[in-house]
């Protein structure tokens, strides 16, 4: 069957067909349009991955991504650092840290524990993060890990651990969120509402 493009275009379509969310048309049309904008977006964009590609670094002290190391996160001087929000992964962390809302630092374990997928205490980050409770300066970790199977285990063994450290352990409330109507959510979700439940004020 005769191709319409040449053989670089079609390993830069199967390129971006590996990006979440895109699939093989998706990333056709991606192509076209950066094709398309070859020089507002494409030699930008070019210039930016191979500029964070030489750069791109694994912070020291929470595991985050960046180009510096350690991170901006951990180097703001005004971030409240007695307060530790513990997530599974980078992209948890760039999600709460977009709502502006936690004025504290992160620490990403890079994944749960897992006996399925053979992902122990070892393959975590949980030493460093006990090594950081235990400076001195840390006095409440948030453990915002996902309400999964998985999820619950690593929480359950992350507090275990801090308990004899004298810092507080708390976890993010789940249950109905904003908007959400009683009729369209799940057993679960409903019954972690009633659960964490709270005085109206």
């Amino acid at each position: 069957m005769p191709r319409s493009h040449g053989s670089d275009i079609d390993v830069l379509i199967q390129l971006l067909a590996k990006l979440p969310g895109l699939g093989p048309r998706s990333a056709r049309r991606g192509a076209l349009q950066l094709l398309k904008k070859r020089d507002s977006v494409m030699v930008p964009l070019s210039n930016a991955l191979m500029a964070v590609a030489d750069k791109i670094q694994i912070c020291d002290v929470c595991s985050n991504m960046d180009t510096h190391n350690p991170c901006h996160v951990c180097e703001d001087y005004r971030r409240d650092r007695t307060i530790v929000c513990v997530v599974e992964d980078v992209a948890d962390l760039w999600a709460l840290d977009r709502s502006e809302t936690f004025k504290g630092l992160y620490h990403v374990l890079g994944g749960t524990l897992s006996a399925l997928d053979g992902i122990g205490p070892e393959d975590l980050t949980a030493d460093s993060l006990m090594a950081r409770v235990e400076g001195g300066e840390v006095k409440e970790v948030i453990l915002a890990l996902n309400a999964t199977v998985d999820g619950q285990t690593t929480s359950h063994y992350l507090a275990e651990r801090l308990s004899g450290t004298g810092v507080k352990v708390t976890a993010l409330a789940h249950g109905v969120p904003v908007g959400g109507e009683l009729d369209y959510l799940d057993d679960g979700t409903l019954a972690a509402a009633l659960k964490a439940r709270g005085d109206v004020r």
